[in-house]
């Protein structure tokens, strides 16, 4: 009995496959693709093929904009500057030049910084976001209340002085 190994031979899908697999409309992967944020390869017949780096793009995509809540523009830079990193890495790798490796580094951090200033200004929104929401809260906190002044309280209680772990 012989066991022969043979090259696993990646799976390419078409977009239905994809959408269905990731969660978004084909109309978003066209227009992901259309934008530059992705790019899938063509079949002989023209049809998108997707290998498993398209799909794991497209989920790292759509968890930046549902639950990061990052635009398609900050999406798109993120890709780019992760594209820019490992370019860097490899030509960092391949010089021995201190000029050069130094103004990859420099690059390297700057990007870095922009990413940090990005997510410092999305914290900030989000901080913004609650604060807008507490004072609704407290709002209608004080509505039950005024309420509750003038009968007897059978089941509500409202503690104005609730705050998040946040």
């Amino acid at each position: 009995m012989t066991t022969e190994t043979t090259p696993e031979v990646a799976r390419q899908m078409r977009i239905q496959e994809v959408a269905a697999e990731v969660g978004l409309t084909t109309r978003s992967i066209r227009y992901y693709e259309e934008i530059g944020l992705l790019a899938p390869a063509r079949s002989g017949g023209d049809y998108r093929l997707y290998e498993s780096e398209d799909v794991e793009r497209l989920r790292f995509i759509k968890g930046l904009r549902d639950d990061a809540g990052f635009s398609l523009s900050e999406i798109g830079q993120l890709l780019e500057d992760e594209a820019a990193r490992l370019r860097n890495k490899a030509r960092f790798k391949a010089t021995d030049d201190p000029t050069e490796r130094r103004a990859l580094a420099l690059d390297g951090i700057a990007r870095i910084d922009r990413q940090i200033d990005s997510l410092r200004a999305k914290i900030e929104r989000l901080r913004g976001m609650i604060s807008d929401a507490r004072v609704r809260r407290d709002k209608l906190a004080a509505r039950v209340e005024e309420i509750d002044a003038g009968e007897r309280r059978t089941h509500v209680h409202v503690d104005r002085a609730r705050t998040d772990a946040s």
